[in-house]
């Protein structure tokens, strides 16, 4: 084994003195375990990256190696472009190159690994979204990586990086950006910032300079152009080339530049990001990111001018963050989307909260008007908070219904204390964005010294669970149910697959269903509710639902998943179809106490479902057999199973059928494993 040893050329905080290593073949397979297909943490054009433990000395180290595959279009003049350039670039904000193995015909780069990927796994891929703070340090990091390359510090020679994407910007344990991948790089001289190489136009489509496109010159400016687009990236949460952009726009730049001429800026934003930036922040960081995708190359800025750019319009989001005192309530503050935009706007100290418009991203990013009631309004609206108007009231929660002075029917969610701020902001937040005809619409907000109140504009007639749980009310005929239940499991199809955000409730009960006069339902409480990217699931710090509606996955694992949905809509049509509360234990005839779901499982294996049907419903036996059974499917243990929500509406409109698995639900009768133990 040889070493060869990197001096740098003059010292400096951005780099230190490493060593750049040849590593053995053997030596490869032996941390990678033979190149295990288990260990593979990504692909690009160069071959297979794997993550491996190396040696290094008496410590171990993890490490992402890259090998070259025979079908890549890339080579040994791009492996050794790697190996050089890296060898003599040390800087923070640069993916370190360990190693290499350049033997049997293998071509092997061993880099330090970045434990949380490449920036576009984390805007396009992952579950967790980055704020946009940490969206504009990452920003950041990548600009102070590039204008090192560009002015060459402690090189003679500056480096224009040609490949310059989302893909190839990584993040270490902390999330701090460092720009990877040089075997396109190019060599090109620092007095003469305008100097061009002439070179075989490469790239990544979506990224690639138009000017470069098409002359061949090759100059600092054409890094400039790309991170241009990575910076459109960042904001709008959109890959480069992205088909969900109409077809004359799938180049996510033309659409952004274009969006910004028409005066849509606010709708091009990342739906997790709305209402969360300070709107000068955001005009500052589109207007850079335009100059950035300049046609001319000579307007674009420098990388130097782009890290100066940036850190400013960072420095302004902090402090429009911390810095600005805004309302409390229950002793916190209020988050920014709920202040009026013209108080945001301001310098001065006073925070009152006046009867303004507030302004919101709602569906499709344009912005929508939010009314801020004044508290005599509300007052008035309930006949002073009036028993005769309060339909519900759940711990420091209560629900009225309301009539404004122009005669239209509101209702109303009181919070109280400071246990149900997060709950209050939560359910405002996810509510705004949303537009279904059984979703409840969000109208406006009113806070009053320690208390919050969600306004919404609905006629309230009651609660579901207030009807189907009192039993001397013959309002629910069979008709009505179903109608009902349809409308919740259209509900969760738009929450989980349509939304502009999707959406996992969380707490999807009878408590949460609302009805009008003619009982068309509306799904409410949205305070336990949690936004998802890609997957179907997320990992919470503690459970959040309601004892007897929570699924053994979830209790035991923390993950939250649209099969959480699934489960609660289940236990919500054996409630609707039973007249039973399933967190209750019920008595039988032979004197045993059953939870809800256990019995119905026991009467259906027994052919005796009649005994627990709701005996206020006048239908046919088999029609609510059908129907119990959509239920125990929702319910079943392992979510794997259970069917979608969409498969649960083919099922309630007869045009999908799935079979119960009658061995598995004997068994868990069998052995007495009682839906207590699931929740």
């Amino acid at each position: 084994m040889s070493i060869s040893t990197i001096h740098p050329v003059e010292t400096s905080s951005s780099y230190s003195p490493q060593t750049c290593r040849q590593f053995t073949f053997s030596e490869i397979e032996l941390a990678t375990q033979n190149f295990d297909e288990s260990l593979v943490i990504g692909r690009g054009g160069f071959g297979k990256v794997y993550i491996g433990t190396i040696t290094c000395g008496e410590v171990l180290l993890d490490a992402a190696i890259k090998r070259l595959e025979s079908t890549s279009n890339q080579g040994a003049v791009e492996f050794w472009a790697e190996v050089e350039m890296l060898s003599k670039l040390r800087h923070c904000h640069l993916v370190s190159l360990i190693g290499y193995c350049n033997e049997e015909q293998e071509m092997i780069l061993v880099y330090e690994y970045m434990s949380n990927g490449t920036l576009a796994d984390r805007l396009h891929k992952r579950r967790a979204s980055l704020t946009w703070v940490r969206r504009l340090k990452i920003c950041i990091g990548a600009a102070r990586g590039l204008d090192y390359l560009h002015t060459g510090t402690g090189i003679k020679h500056g480096v224009i990086h040609r490949d310059v994407k989302s893909t190839n910007i990584l993040l270490d344990d902390n999330c701090a950006a460092k720009i990877s991948d040089f075997g396109l790089s190019k060599i090109a001289p620092t007095n003469q910032p305008s100097t061009y190489v002439n070179t075989l136009v490469r790239g990544t489509f979506g990224y690639m300079d138009p000017d470069y496109f098409q002359t061949g010159r090759l100059t600092r400016k054409s890094d400039v152009y790309a991170f241009g687009v990575v910076l459109f990236e960042v904001l709008c949460g959109k890959q480069a080339v992205d088909r969900s952009i109409d077809e004359e726009h799938w180049g996510l730049a033309t659409w952004a530049q274009d969006s910004i001429k028409e005066g849509r800026l606010g709708q091009i934003v990342d739906i997790n990001l709305r209402g969360r930036l300070f709107r000068k922040c955001l005009k500052e960081y589109a207007l850079l990111a335009d100059r950035c995708l300049h046609s001319h190359p000579k307007q674009r800025p420098t990388m130097a001018e782009v890290v100066v750019c940036l850190e400013s319009i960072l420095a302004l989001q902090e402090k429009t963050d911390s810095d600005q005192l805004l309302p409390t309530f229950f002793g916190r503050m209020v988050p920014t989307f709920l202040i009026p935009s013209n108080h945001r706007e301001t310098s001065g100290r006073d925070t009152s909260v006046k009867s303004l418009e507030l302004y919101l991203h709602a569906v499709g990013g344009e912005d929508r008007i939010l009314n801020c009631f004044d508290f005599n309004t509300i007052v008035n609206a309930t006949a002073n908070f009036s028993e005769a108007n309060m339909l519900s009231s759940v711990y420091y929660k209560f629900v009225y219904k309301g009539r404004l002075q122009n005669g239209q029917d509101i209702t109303i969610t009181q919070y109280s204390y400071a246990s149900t701020y997060d709950e209050c902001m939560n359910e405002a937040s996810i509510l705004v964005k949303l537009e279904h005809e059984n979703v409840i619409q969000l109208l406006g907000y009113c806070i009053h010294g320690t208390e919050a109140y969600l306004v919404y504009d609905f006629a309230l007639n009651a609660t579901l669970d207030s009807l189907i749980f009192d039993p001397m009310c013959n309002l629910l005929d069979w008709n009505k149910r179903y109608k009902i239940i349809l409308g919740v499991a259209r509900a969760l199809v738009y929450l989980h697959n349509h939304a502009p955000i999707r959406i996992i409730h969380g707490d999807a009960k009878l408590a949460k269903v609302l009805l009008d006069e003619s009982f068309d339902p509306k799904m409410s409480g949205f305070g336990y509710a949690m936004t998802i990217n890609d997957t179907d699931c997320i990992y919470v710090d503690s459970i959040r639902g309601t004892p007897g509606y929570v699924s053994a996955e979830y209790h035991m694992t923390l993950c939250l998943s649209t099969k959480e949905d699934v489960f609660n809509f289940g236990v919500l049509v054996l409630e609707t179809v039973t007249g039973q509360r399933n967190n209750r234990f019920i008595r039988v005839a032979n004197d045993v106490d059953f939870m809800l779901i256990n019995l119905v499982r026991t009467e259906w294996l027994e052919g005796t479902l009649t005994n627990v049907i709701d005996p206020r419903i006048d239908a046919d036996p088999i029609l609510m057999t059908k129907f119990i059974e959509i239920g125990l499917l929702c319910v079943q243990e392992r979510a794997a199973i259970r069917p979608t929500m969409k498969e649960v509406i083919g099922m309630l409109l007869g045009t999908l059928s799935l079979t119960l698995p009658v061995s598995e639900m004997r068994t868990r009768i069998i052995n007495g494993v009682q839906p207590s133990d699931e929740s």
